[in-house]
């Protein structure tokens, strides 16, 4: 089984950041929940372990403001 990398793998990770951020700018909030989406799918695709997937997905939960 492979294991969640959390550590930053990106030389520079603010241009990464930038990048998602620059995806997003203009669009609705439907448009941008859309790409959103379409990008976790690819993302979880190239991955490809549900085991890393269910591990990153518990740390992004974890990210979350209490509902209510």
């Amino acid at each position: 089984m492979a294991r969640l990398l959390t550590e930053t793998r990106f030389a520079n990770p603010d241009a990464a950041y930038l990048a998602l951020v620059e995806a997003r700018r203009g669009l609705s909030q439907e448009q941008a929940a859309a790409l959103d989406t379409r990008l976790v799918m690819i993302l979880a695709n190239h991955i490809g372990d549900v085991d890393v997937l269910q591990d990153a997905l518990a740390l992004a939960k974890q990210a979350l403001p209490p509902s209510g």
